[in-house]
C-alpha cells in the first residue's frame, strides 16, 4: 500500500502565507510529504524559489496558483496545478489582478483611516516588504500595532465581506479562471467548495458551468471538512466525472490551527491523487 502523502494547496509570503517558498520546502520535508503544490493567490512569483528548494530537499514541487473568481455573487476559488509559470498570457492576467488588488487596498486604507487607524501602503510595505499585500496583512498590521485585539475582530468588524471598510475586488468568473489555467497548460480545480455554503442545487450548477470549460477536478480532501463533507464532495466528483484534489490551505501563522500536510490533525491526501491528476 502506498502511504506517501502530499499537500496540493499551500501559500507562501508571495501572497498571504508567512513561510517563504524556500521555507515551505523545508516544512514539507519535516512533515514527511512527498510532494506539495505552491498555490499562492493570483501569483506564481514564488514557484521558482520553491522548486529549487524542493529539489534540494528531495520533494516534488507542483507549480500552481489560486485564482479568486466570482459566481452568483459568491467568491469562488479555482486552483491551477501543473501550469507553466512563465506563460505570458498567465503572467499578464496575474499582473492585472495585482493592479486591481492594489487599487482595492488603497480604498480600504482610506476607509480604515476614517475609523481612526494610522495605516498606509508605505507602513504595510515596511512591515511586509516582500509580500503581495492582502486583507490578511492588513489584519496582521492592525493587531501588531495594537489597534485591534485579534484577526476575527478585524474581519468581523472592519474588513470582512460586507463590513464598513470592506471594498469588493474586481473578479473574473470561474469559467474564465479555468480557461486561463488551461491556456497555461495546467489542471483546473474547484477549491474547497464546502466553504462557499452553497445549496446543493447551486453547487451543482457551479459544477455544470465549470464543466462547460472542462474543469478537471474538485477539492474533496480539505483541512476543515467533516467526514460527511468529504463523502459528499467525493460523490459529486464521481457523479460529474471530476478528478479529486486535496490540500491543507496552509498559511503559516496566519492560520495557526492549520498545519502543512496535516490540516487540523486529521488531513491525509494520498499520493495516488497526484498520480491521477497528472495522468
Amino acid at each position: 500500500m502506498d502511504t506517501r502523502k502530499i499537500d496540493l494547496h499551500v501559500h507562501s509570503t508571495e501572497s498571504d502565507g508567512t513561510f517563504t517558498p524556500e521555507e515551505l520546502a523545508v516544512e514539507a520535508k519535516n512533515q514527511g510529504l512527498s510532494a506539495f503544490a505552491l498555490t499562492d493567490h493570483d501569483t506564481v512569483d514564488g514557484v521558482k524559489q520553491a522548486r529549487k528548494a524542493a529539489e534540494k530537499a528531495g520533494i516534488e514541487l507542483i507549480p500552481g496558483v489560486e485564482l479568486s473568481t466570482e459566481y452568483k455573487k459568491k467568491e469562488v476559488h479555482i486552483v491551477g496545478l501543473f501550469l507553466d509559470e512563465d506563460n505570458p498570457a498567465l503572467l499578464s492576467h496575474l499582473a492585472d489582478f495585482r493592479d486591481n488588488r492594489y487599487n482595492r487596498n488603497e480604498k480600504m486604507y482610506r476607509l480604515l483611516q476614517q475609523e481612526g487607524f494610522d495605516i498606509t501602503e508605505k507602513a504595510l510595505r515596511d512591515c511586509f516588504p516582500d509580500a503581495v499585500l492582502t486583507r490578511a496583512h492588513i489584519a496582521r498590521f492592525l493587531i501588531d500595532k495594537g489597534y485591534v485585539k485579534d484577526i476575527p475582530t478585524v474581519f468581523e468588524k472592519y474588513i470582512g465581506d460586507g463590513c464598513r471598510c470592506y471594498v469588493p475586488r474586481a473578479k473574473v468568473t470561474p469559467m474564465e479562471g479555468i480557461r486561463l489555467i488551461h491556456d497555461a497548460g495546467g489542471k483546473a480545480i474547484i477549491a474547497h467548495p464546502i466553504l462557499y455554503h452553497m445549496s446543493d442545487a447551486t453547487l451543482r450548477n457551479l459544477i455544470l458551468d465549470c464543466k462547460e470549460e472542462n474543469v478537471d477536478g474538485i477539492e474533496a480532501v480539505y483541512s476543515t471538512y467533516q467526514p460527511g463533507d468529504e463523502r459528499y464532495i467525493k460523490a459529486l466528483a464521481k457523479e460529474y466525472g471530476l478528478l479529486l484534489s486535496g490540500g491543507s490551505d496552509f498559511h503559516g501563522t496566519n492560520k495557526p490551527m492549520i498545519k502543512m500536510g496535516a490540516g487540523m490533525g486529521h488531513l491525509f491526501v494520498p499520493y495516488e491523487i497526484l498520480d491521477k491528476l497528472r495522468n
